[in-house]
């Protein structure tokens, strides 16, 4: 488990990962990450207070890739992960494969009004004008 890595960068995301055996040369801008996944933050409001718990989410969500090259000068730190994160990684990242890309949803259109319900809103705005008018 030593070599799962998170990697803080410099917009504040963390990535938890493991570096890919084959880097690219020394003098190399990039660094190339293995399955990577995204450390999101969650609270969340109990009846004992208030809990923090993390999420991990495919950090490149739309791409089937496992290695993911990321600019040096991105990166702020990188530490080893604890055993409990470790671990979790491992759960996650063996079903990198079967995370579901997520998908744009299609907005609904609304349904056009019945001409029941067209009249009744008609005449509620009629009622709103003519109150308008007598205002003063």
């Amino acid at each position: 488990m030593d070599e799962i890595k998170i990697i803080k960068l410099i917009n504040g995301d963390d990535i938890v990962c493991t570096l890919a055996k084959e880097q690219l040369p020394q003098d190399s801008p990039l660094l190339r990450l293995e399955r990577p996944l995204q450390i999101k933050y969650v609270s969340q409001l109990t009846a004992k207070g208030l809990r923090d718990y993390i999420a991990l989410i495919k950090w490149t969500a739309y791409t089937n890739d496992l290695i993911v090259t990321l600019p040096k000068d991105k990166i702020i730190t990188i530490t080893k992960a604890t055993d409990e994160l470790a671990k979790s990684y491992y759960d996650v990242s063996s079903k990198y494969d079967l995370i579901e890309t997520p998908k744009r949803k299609e907005e609904e259109k609304p349904k056009p009004l019945s001409k029941e319900e067209n009249d009744k809103y008609n005449e509620l705005w009629d009622g709103f004008r003519d109150k308008k008018k007598t205002l003063h």
